[in-house]
């Protein structure tokens, strides 16, 4: 776990940092929302698993080629990115003098 300690003589500098951090977590949740949502819909108009997807398929399997594997295969590394960072601010704690 990460460990963040903020030295300051006014608490709502400490607040500010606080918040900022939970705006970037929402932001996150908001942006992996939309991204599953449109990994949701390849899967779903495939009927495939996303996981099956990468490991079988190329652009030639795929009604729109190129640009729709790439598109399926950038959401999927959209998500891995936005879980990694979630997961690392998620990790953090605020420690007090």
């Amino acid at each position: 776990m990460a460990k963040v300690k903020i030295i300051t003589d006014r608490e709502e500098s400490a607040d500010i940092i606080r918040s900022a951090m939970s705006a970037e977590i929402k932001r996150l949740e908001v942006g992996l929302n939309s991204t599953n949502k449109e990994i949701e819909k390849f899967e779903s108009q495939y009927k495939i698993a996303s996981e099956n997807f990468l490991k079988n398929f190329t652009a030639d399997d795929l009604r729109g080629g190129d640009n729709e594997y790439i598109r399926w295969a950038g959401e999927l590394k959209i998500r891995d990115r936005i879980l990694e960072d979630l997961r690392r601010l998620k990790d953090i704690e605020y420690v007090a003098d």
